[in-house]
């Protein structure tokens, strides 16, 4: 036996036989174990014809091992090939003369078991029902006209099947949902195709467009003849390129396998119109060492319209791709596919509603479509209408299923009781006093309560779930009956059309509509989709509290001008400014494509600047972590503009992206403090411009960042000198002169609100001082220790503490020198044990009493 002789799958076949010989530990390697190494490959003929005759591998399997089993083991490590396998292997070698092949095949060796004179592969044939005369037919299908010629024949059996999907054949087992909308884009493909040259249309248009979805409407429509006549016997494969290179090791292999593609599709006359997703991977596909690439197997083809092909790609691989080869982009025509409108992302879920209906076994509202359309939309940048809008309304689906298919909180609450009473009564049971007997009885009591209300609540709950499973089942076969009468008419059986169209439809549809009109108060199952549900889904997806209208929201916003004036002392005029602005954000009054708020802070330092940034991200984002905090005193130099938005291609840096734009693409709702802004270089403006007036900038990638959902604030001392030495209305009129001196008009006419933070004066600095002995006094508590600081002690903090140039800051510095030091010497020596009192003389200075 010469291996060279045998296709690579006959080679592994045998030298797997012999493994199987030696792992029962037999003698000799038989034809039962050549048959068991054949079912162990997936890919081989064999298992193609146990498909094809609808036998069931396992069963064929076990039958084999059980056949194995009965063999005598023996001691020898010897294995030999049995005169019966021999015998097979002679005889396939003449079927492979008689088919005019070069290699002995799989197919070979099959036919060659039917003319076997081994016992135990007569019987299994017989078992089985293989017979010769349904096995050739299935053999010739898959081999075509094809002869084995080289060492891996089966790369060329079946292709379209292997590497392909027939879309319009999906369609027919409903596994493509019908399609809504993009008639023009149809239209222009179905204009294409019927050209006479160059009859291939390339589809590009940005990610989630819907490319693909304009393909699955040709199929929908070639599948109810609604086409031209040129078009109505064609069907469209969809060409796996993955499936096509994925193990293709040796060179020439992955050539082959598209020259085997392409000439089936040529056999078919035009029958076939292939359609390549992603066609850009054509591109440079399977090329090694100046090898050609699959593009320029599709050339020739392509130009003389024996190919009809239809490409998907997004426009910017078309560009750096596609352009680039010239010769393959005259050959195809392009049809742009634009992202569709909000009107018509609503139409194309309404379309949609009833297959995910189907699917989850939920209602949905026509306000959770609106929804989902409106607010991806606007709060989801990084993506594309439909997809978004329809991920959304997937998702939220999937939710309320979930909560379906889970145990209600109520029925959970006393389960959990119940588990909890059963722990106690445990525990009561081993004590003989009378108190514990007489609560043992109560609780035993409780239990029997618990338990006939978990019992009551328990079957409504399975009802209702049962109900709402049967609903879905319905909604499923009513689907199915609408498919099999769309196939019914198109294949002109009108009996079976009359009979689905009057009969099983209508009936149906109106056990559907008696289960829908039962009864729904007061049920604990609830399966509408609403607008709410999709605003959680959005939040999760982009941490954006769009359950903002709810009513905890609305009182959050409506007290946050006292929150922030409990936090930031003495500069009530400059809160309010920020406040109305921000509300007139979150009402929707203002311009809907700016930050939610673009703030300049003006003042000397110490006053509550920052402050007021830090309280904003507390009270709107619940975390002070919420904010992006750059200095602007660290981009002093011209270059420093590639660190704000990242550094153009081709410079060092460029993947890393840019420090501000970098943080709002991850953390989109945040609040951005820019400290210290006259500092930055003129340039920098240039940047924010866009920022402040569009709510968006493109970073060095190129990639569009949305800052439409951050509160920008910008600090600045410009003129603080004013402040300290002039009343405040002609000290703020100076603040503008030098700040109009400074910043250029455009700029400052893009800021929401120019905010003067008026300098600190005694009355507002004992507030301050309260404030600051009250955070020491939290923190002590947490120990169990009380403070108290007397009035003395408190004024002699205000008077040496507060520094009219520097504002609050050198208090809190003042208050940590000589109260917090010595509460903490005191506190680990061991002095106190609850309550510290602090006071002041001019002998002790600071003291304990």
């Amino acid at each position: 036996m010469n291996a060279q002789n045998y296709t690579e799958k006959s080679q592994q076949a045998l030298v797997k036989a012999y493994q199987y010989a030696q792992q029962f530990n037999h003698g000799q390697c038989d034809v039962i174990h050549l048959i068991r190494a054949l079912l162990d490959d997936d890919e081989n003929m064999f298992n193609s014809i146990i498909k094809e005759l609808n036998l069931k591998k396992e069963v064929l399997v076990s039958y084999v091992d059980e056949q194995l089993k009965k063999i005598v083991s023996t001691t020898s490590n010897n294995v030999t090939i049995s005169y019966d396998l021999n015998d097979v292997l002679i005889k396939a070698e003449k079927i492979m003369q008689e088919y005019k092949d070069s290699y002995i095949s799989v197919e070979h060796i099959i036919l060659a078991l039917f003319d076997s004179r081994n016992f135990t592969t007569k019987e299994l044939l017989k078992e089985f029902n293989i017979t010769k005369d349904k096995v050739i037919p299935i053999i010739e299908k898959y081999r075509g006209d094809y002869h084995v010629d080289n060492q891996t024949p089966e790369n060329r059996y079946q292709v379209l099947e292997k590497y392909g999907r027939d879309l319009v054949e999906q369609v027919k087992k409903g596994k493509i949902d019908p399609i809504i909308g993009r008639d023009e884009e149809i239209r222009r493909v179905i204009q294409i195709l019927s050209r006479k040259t160059k009859n291939n249309p390339i589809l590009i248009g940005e990610p989630g467009v819907g490319k693909t979805a304009i393909v699955e409407g040709l199929a929908w429509r070639i599948f109810n003849n609604d086409v031209p006549a040129t078009l109505q016997d064609k069907t469209i494969y969809e060409l796996d390129m993955g499936a096509l290179i994925a193990g293709a090791k040796y060179r020439g292999e992955f050539e082959e396998r598209l020259k085997a593609v392409l000439k089936e599709i040529q056999k078919s006359e035009g029958r076939i119109i292939m359609f390549i997703d992603e066609i850009h991977n054509l591109v440079g596909a399977g090329r090694v060492d100046g090898a050609m690439d699959a593009a320029n197997l599709l050339k020739p083809m392509l130009a003389r319209g024996e190919l009809h092909c239809i490409g998907a790609t997004t426009l910017d691989e078309h560009r750096k791709y596609i352009e680039k080869d010239a010769a393959l982009e005259r050959r195809m025509q392009k049809v742009m596919v634009h992202e569709p409108t909000v009107e018509d992302t609503i139409s194309i879920l309404r379309g949609l509603k009833e297959r995910f209906e189907i699917h989850h076994g939920v209602q949905i509202t026509d306000d959770a479509i609106i929804t989902a359309s409106t607010l991806s939309s606007r709060y989801i940048t990084d993506r594309y209408l439909p997809d978004k809008a329809i991920d959304l309304i997937d998702e939220a689906c999937a939710s309320v299923r979930m909560q379906i298919d889970s145990m209600p909180e109520e029925l959970d609450d006393i389960t959990r009781k119940i588990m909890q009473l059963e722990i106690e009564i445990s525990a009561l049971s081993k004590e003989t006093d009378e108190r514990s007997l007489s609560r043992l009885n109560s609780i035993k009591e409780e239990r029997a309560n618990l338990k006939e209300k978990q019992s009551a609540l328990h079957s409504r709950w399975k009802k209702e779930k049962d109900e709402l499973q049967e609903q879905k089942n319905l909604k499923s076969q009513l689907d199915a009956a609408r498919l099999n009468l769309q196939k019914a008419q198109s294949d002109a059986r009108y009996e079976d059309a009359a009979r689905l169209q009057y009969y099983e439809i209508p009936n149906l549809e109106k056990r559907l509509k008696e289960i829908q009109s039962k009864e729904k108060g007061g049920r604990i199952l609830d399966e509408v989709v609403t607008k709410d549900h999709i605003c959680e889904v959005i939040s999760k997806w982009t941490g954006i509290p769009l359950t903002k209208l709810l009513k905890s929201e609305m009182e959050k916003l409506l007290t946050l001008d006292e929150k922030l004036k409990e936090r930031v002392i003495g500069q009530d005029e400059a809160l309010e400014l920020v406040t109305n602005a921000i509300l007139r954000s979150r009402a929707n009054i203002s311009d809907p494509n700016r930050p939610m708020g673009s703030f300049l802070f003006l003042g000397p330092t110490g006053v509550g600047k920052t402050e007021v940034a830090r309280a904003l991200a507390e009270q709107l984002f619940d975390s002070e972590t919420k904010m992006i905090r750059i200095d602007m005193s660290e981009y002093m130099e011209k270059h420093s503009v590639s660190r704000l938005i990242g550094a153009p291609p081709g410079y060092v840096g460029y993947e890393e992206g840019g420090q501000l734009s970098e943080a709002v693409r991850r953390n989109p709702y945040s609040i951005i403090l820019l400290d210290e802004i006259e500092k930055a270089h003129p340039d920098i403006f240039n940047v924010l411009l866009q920022v402040l007036d569009d709510g968006r900038i493109t970073d060095g990638r190129g990639t569009l960042i949305d800052f439409k959902n951050t509160i920008i604030i910008m600090t600045s001392n410009l003129g603080s000198q004013h402040m300290l030495n002039l009343r405040y209305e002609d000290a703020s009129k100076k603040v503008l002169e030098d700040l109009k001196s400074t910043m250029k008009p455009e700029f400052l006419n893009r800021i929401d609100e120019i905010v003067i933070f008026n300098p600190l004066n005694f009355e507002v600095i004992d507030k301050i001082v309260e404030k600051f002995i009250k955070q020491l006094a939290n923190k002590l508590k947490e120990q169990n220790i009380e403070l108290e600081v007397s009035d003395r002690a408190k004024q002699q903090i205000v008077e040496e503490g507060y520094d009219r140039v520097f504002g609050a800051r050198p208090i809190k510095r003042y208050i940590q020198k000589h109260i917090e030091n010595l509460v903490a010497r005191a506190i680990i020596s061991g002095q106190i044990k609850e309550k510290i009192l602090i006071d002041y003389n001019n002998i002790h200075k600071f003291h304990i009493k």
